[in-house]
């Protein structure tokens, strides 16, 4: 492998270089600093990048590679408009009084059960849905419990994190990276699930751990919890049949949109549709009024501000220098793709990040490997577990702070809007350390699994 060859390749540092770089780590330094709206930061840094003509327009909303990525955005605004539908049902009271007995009223006990289901239906689904549907329930068990709910938020969070990973359609860099190397629900669901749950494990211990001693409440509001009828919270149970069924032609439709030939972003904008046509609710104004505008235009912002920099050649220098420390050796290429994927996804965004890794290992198993092409090159045996690698730095790295990913950025959206502020500091505190943990349990098992074993 030539990589010290290609680790001297540097972009051209000129004038565009240096202003997109500037405008990324001030945008990072106002998002970090909190005294100005974070979507401000994503508008004003964005509108930078193209006033300045780093980015020219086209390139900002029609290549995915330097732009938006409008199949995360569609994602998310069909998502939101199926969450919003389904909300007047009744289905999430529903689901935290059934979590929080289960959890037998103890604040403790139902952050580990809510975690689970959440990391649980992540996997299925993918990890923005999920704490679209759990958030709200979570404040409104930690408000009968008079406990704090940021801390049920931030293990929401988490935990949707963690359980995407082990599916092809749970996180959006899954569903990147199985494209192009492509890789089927089955592949990650082999290769990635048992590692997740053996980080599942290790992240409940955590939990305990962490707020074990902090989740305190009353005997009267246990008990207040646990007499509780969770069927009297069903409001609308017509339209709770009717999303019951298009949620489950939307699961058919991610694990199945390989065979489809269709996008994440498609099943779930022909979902929104089907809602709101069978639905029966007429007032749709209010229905869109609901959709969380300020997340999605940070995403937008961002996308834009990390494709300037993408453009300049930033990203891929950095990408570049790592690779070509691990020398050809690719043990040691698992683990520092892994980790400088989990801390560069925590900085930048898992997202944009894994479209700038991708081709950058589809490159150097090129240098090792040159006489393999096609899917015998991406899918060399020596290559997978840089994959399984990428996967797992890119998604789990996004808990490490609250930009991180998508959910992150989902939960923090829908908490400031409930009046639940989570600053960047108090996602940080919590966040960084267990994402070493798990990003560390992760190294052990590609260790165990594809050099000790394989």
């Amino acid at each position: 492998m030539n990589a010290g060859a290609a680790a001297t390749q540097s972009p051209a540092m000129g004038i565009q270089f240096w202003t997109a770089t500037a405008i990324f780590i001030f945008s990072y330094a106002a998002i970090m600093s909190e005294k100005i709206h974070k979507t401000v930061v994503a508008i004003v840094g964005a509108s930078l990048v193209l006033v300045l003509r780093i980015l020219q327009q086209h390139e900002a909303f029609h290549v995915e590679s330097l732009g938006v990525d409008w199949n995360v955005i569609i994602l998310l605004i069909s998502m939101m408009i199926i969450i919003n539908l389904m909300r007047p049902t009744g289905i999430f009271e529903y689901i935290a009084i059934k979590g929080a007995k289960w959890g037998k009223g103890e604040p403790l006990r139902i952050m580990v059960v809510f975690a689970l289901i959440t990391a649980f239906i992540s996997a299925f689904l993918d990890n923005v849905t999920t704490v679209l549907l759990i958030s709200p329930v979570t404040l409104l068990i930690a408000d009968a419990l008079e406990v704090d709910p940021v801390p049920y938020l931030i293990s929401c969070a988490l935990a949707s994190n963690i359980g995407g990973t082990a599916t092809l359609i749970g996180d959006p860099p899954n569903i990147m990276i199985g494209s192009k190397a492509h890789l089927t629900f089955l592949d990650f669901l082999y290769h990635l699930s048992p590692a997740i749950i053996v980080v599942m494990v290790f992240y409940v211990l955590a939990i305990r751990l962490i707020w074990g001693k902090k989740l305190k409440t009353r005997e009267e509001l246990k008990a207040r919890i646990m007499a509780m009828d969770e069927r009297e919270a069903i409001k609308d149970p017509s339209t709770l049949r009717t999303s019951l069924i298009v949620l489950g032609a939307m699961l058919a439709g991610f694990v199945l949109h390989g065979v489809l030939r269709l996008q994440p972003a498609t099943v779930a904008l022909a979902g929104a549709g089907a809602l709101l046509l069978f639905s029966g609710k007429n007032d749709v104004q209010a229905t869109f009024a609901e959709v969380e505008w300020p997340t999605i235009f940070f995403f937008i912002g961002l996308f834009i501000i990390v494709g300037g920099v993408v453009k300049v050649g930033l990203i891929k220098w950095m990408s570049v220098r790592v690779i070509a420390l691990t020398k050809g050796n690719l043990f040691v290429t698992s683990t520092v793709v892994m980790w400088f994927s989990a801390f560069a996804s925590a900085i930048i965004d898992n997202i944009p990040y894994v479209a700038t890794m991708n081709p950058m290992i589809i490159d150097m198993a090129r240098q090792l490997w040159p006489h393999d092409t096609g899917v015998h090159l991406l899918q060399h045996a020596g290559l997978m577990p840089v994959w399984w690698s990428l996967a797992l730095g890119a998604c789990l790295g996004g808990n490490g702070t609250a930009i991180g990913a998508s959910a992150n950025v989902i939960v923090v959206g829908m908490s400031e809007k409930m009046g639940r502020k989570i600053t960047f500091k108090r996602f940080l505190l919590y966040g960084m350390p267990l994402m070493i943990m798990t990003v560390a349990v992760a190294t052990v098992y590609v260790w165990i699994r594809y050099y000790l074993l394989g």
